[in-house]
């Protein structure tokens, strides 16, 4: 198998060659280990030796004759082959159940792009949905870093952006690991509403202080268009300064042509 055909493989594929490999060496082995205690016997055979035994014949002689076995150290073949032989290599298959029915399954379409050890009978759309990272990020509170950063990295598919073909890609997720792992963040759903009810407190907050700041600079704004330099030579002569709490400014009056000068301080 090339190496381009084994990028494409699923997981699932993938953990059934490493078994396939992995049995395949342990038969190996095996057959290895038998054919070792042929290759002993066999040497056993060449290195023993059968003593002659004297019989009397009763006929005024004796009859050498090969009755038993003895090997040169006085141990005999069958004591020797005595072999304890260890149990075969037990084959096992790592196969998946469903969490859903609990049947037996080998691949699906939901645990090969997620891991989820769903059978494609139990798929359901409805209770399988996907969700994109925008809208999870959006809706949960969650950083990019709870994404694939945090043990275990969410797994996700890649689909064309249905709005506009040109705009990015869009990653889906789980909506159910996604839940998973909001919870694993916020502790629960109250919490999170929590959460959400204070980020909206603070972006109402930011509104109301970016439309105080641009009210201001349309004041001034006006207050500066409405003043005229005096090009006749006349000096104002201004007295103390005072503030204005409600317009948060201050103003100065000239003492002789009454013109009224407003700045604020920063």
């Amino acid at each position: 198998m090339s190496s381009s055909q084994t990028s494409k493989l699923t997981a699932a594929e993938k953990a059934r060659v490493e078994r396939n490999k992995r049995n395949a060496l342990l038969l190996k082995q095996s057959r290895i280990t038998k054919r070792t205690l042929k290759d002993l016997s066999d040497d056993v055979d060449s290195k023993v030796k059968r003593a002659p035994i004297e019989k009397d014949t009763g006929a005024g002689f004796f009859l050498e004759e090969l009755d038993g076995v003895t090997s040169t150290n006085k141990v005999t073949k069958q004591e020797f082959l005595t072999v304890t032989h260890e149990p075969g290599p037990v084959i096992e298959v790592d196969n998946l159940f469903c969490e859903e029915c609990g049947k037996e399954f080998l691949d699906s379409y939901l645990y090969s792009k997620f891991d989820q050890p769903v059978c494609d009978k139990c798929r359901d759309e409805e209770k399988h949905t996907l969700i994109t990272k925008t809208d999870a990020k959006n809706s949960y509170l969650l950083k990019d870093e709870d994404f694939d950063k945090r043990e275990p990295a969410l797994k996700y598919i890649v689909r064309k952006n249905p709005h506009n073909p040109k705009w990015g890609d869009m990653k889906l997720y789980l909506h159910s690991q996604i839940w998973k792992r909001v919870l694993e963040i916020w502790g629960s759903e109250e919490k999170l509403q929590e959460a959400k009810e204070e980020r909206d407190k603070n972006r109402e907050k930011s509104k109301h202080k970016k439309f105080d700041k641009k009210l201001k600079e349309l004041r001034m704004s006006v207050r500066s268009s409405l003043w005229r330099k005096d090009l006749s030579g006349h000096q104002h002569e201004y007295e103390e300064e005072i503030y204005d709490e409600e317009e948060d400014s201050y103003s100065k009056t000239c003492t002789t042509c009454g013109h009224i000068w407003s700045y604020e301080k920063m």
